[in-house]
């Protein structure tokens, strides 16, 4: 096969290769390790950036770190017992995607700089047509690696755009900005307001939380795993045990999303957690949500409470309804006077922007085909969209355990899909559209008992249709065998010879 890493891309001549993958974060990179893995050399990772890492590349506030432990945080062909905690922060997640990308030599098959501005399908020539500001690239197949956690979410509130200060969202950390001294607003109490308000609270002069719903958090067993630890989860066997049983204990925790009832069990930890650090009885109200633990994300810290306690920080249970100057006013008419505003707002999680850009046979982009609420196939393919396999697609949060099972499993089918593309002879691959209807039918009726649909809290998980488009319904077990082996009968397929017309291969 040709060599896709020796290939350029020119403005006037497109590159033709046979795997397009968009995105080198954690998917990507292994995407790529998987295609290697699997003979496929003619392949592009187009990364947006000038350096891969997705997430944890962009992430870079104080105190990020994981919330599941990097022995399951981690590839299961590429464990690593280095880890110096039990929940390794940012950079040491960087390094070590990094590390793994030149261990299995896919960083020059990555183009960077080059986000894919459009992408459209040519069904003359059973193409994906891929454009970027360098040029053009036609690909049998893509494989959309870009993620959910990194576009940002930028509230509409009014007066936002003329605060007068500094502001700037959590994903997006302004480091050269000092904070020492200043009047802090943060909005939001999410995952990253929870690690990054215990590490500014020392430095700032004022800080008010502006927060609109309490979230239950659980303690951190976040251990540093000394020398003795790593030699001997070195030994032979030892990490896979490691994993087996941190595996085993988390989605014993995710029957309790399916079986809500269970959860008060694991709320009376939360609740406890609570009661031991925050005295202060209307703080106390303040922190204690009124639904159910697991229907928003489950937040792991130690040191989130404690900083809330100190004399410098305000919590204000209010939300925000405008900026006006320098002042942040909640929905209660409380005002504050600030000098810097840091968004803790999360990112877009059911309208994922490269949706926008990627059309299929009819033309229309996959966020008119949604139209606010995102459905595939097993999460991974969607009628009208062919040769198109998306990773960390819609209804596939597990909510309980590491994203590289969902991510491996999905890489499993999508490898499926491409071998037996090669081996029938396929250019084209598009799964049937009652196919997908019926599954999709089936994974909401399962969602309806779950916490994420019955716990009465507004979640990410929730669209703006009222849907649930993101959450899984049954275990990752279950996933895992529904991702191990691709189901071709289940598709429309098109074999070469019954092509109209193929692209010369560049």
């Amino acid at each position: 096969m040709a060599q896709a890493k020796g290939k350029t891309v020119s403005a006037l001549r497109p590159v033709d290769v046979e795997v397009l993958v968009i995105g080198a974060g954690i998917s990507g990179i292994g995407a790529a390790i998987r295609l290697r893995e699997q003979g496929e050399t003619d392949f592009i990772v187009l990364e947006k950036a000038d350096s891969l890492g997705g997430t944890w590349r962009d992430n870079t506030y104080p105190g990020c770190a994981c919330d599941v432990p990097s022995a399951l945080y981690s590839y299961s062909f590429a464990q690593n017992p280095n880890w110096s905690r039990v929940f390794a922060g940012q950079a040491e997640i960087l390094d070590y995607v990094n590390d793994v990308a030149a261990r299995f030599q896919v960083e020059p098959h990555i183009h960077y700089g080059e986000p894919a501005i459009s992408t459209q399908w040519d069904e003359r020539r059973c193409r994906w047509i891929v454009r970027t500001a360098k040029g053009e690239y036609h690909a049998r197949s893509i494989i959309s690696c870009a993620g959910y956690l990194h576009e940002p979410q930028i509230p509409d509130i009014p007066g936002l755009k003329e605060f007068p200060g500094t502001i700037f969202h959590s994903s997006h950390w302004d480091h050269q900005h000092d904070l020492r001294g200043e009047r802090v607003a943060v909005i939001g109490t999410g995952a990253s307001a929870i690690q990054f308000v215990p590490e500014i609270q020392p430095l700032v002069k004022q800080l008010v939380l502006f927060q609109r719903t309490a979230q239950w958090i659980l303690p951190k067993p976040n251990q540093n795993m000394g020398s003795t630890s790593q030699k001997l989860l070195g030994l032979p066997l030892a990490m896979g045990a490691l994993r087996a049983a941190l595996y085993s204990g988390l989605e014993a925790f995710g029957i309790g999303f399916r079986k809500p009832a269970l959860l008060k069990q694991i709320e009376k930890i939360a609740r406890a957690h609570i009661n031991l650090t925050i005295k202060d009885p209307e703080l106390r109200a303040k922190l204690t949500p009124d639904y159910t633990l697991g229907c928003k994300r489950v937040l792991l810290s130690n040191n989130y409470y404690p900083a809330l306690t100190q004399a410098n920080v305000d919590v204000l249970a209010t939300g925000v309804k405008e900026v006006r100057g320098n002042l942040v006013i909640g929905h209660d008419g409380s005002e504050r006077e600030v000098d810097t505003i840091i968004l803790g707002t999360g990112f877009h999680v059911s309208d994922p922007p490269i949706a926008e850009q990627v059309r299929g046979t009819d033309g229309r982009t996959l966020e008119e085909i949604w139209n606010g609420s995102p459905q595939a196939y097993r999460g991974t393919t969607i009628a009208g969209f062919p040769n198109l396999f998306l990773v960390l697609g819609p209804n596939l949060a597990i909510g309980n355990n590491s994203a590289f099972i969902v991510i491996e499993s999905q890489l499993n089918y999508a490898m499926g899909a491409l071998k037996a593309m090669r081996d029938k002879s396929l250019v084209r691959l598009e799964v049937r559209e009652a196919v997908q209807r019926r599954y999709n039918s089936k994974v909401q009726k399962a969602l309806q008992g779950t916490v994420w649909n019955t716990g009465g809290c507004s979640s990410y998980y929730i669209d703006r249709n009222g849907k649930n488009s993101i959450g899984f319904p049954w275990s990752s077990g279950t996933m895992q065998r529904l991702l191990q082996h691709f189901d071709v009968e289940s598709y429309d397929t098109q074999a070469a010879d019954e092509s109209a017309e193929l692209l010369p291969t560049t």
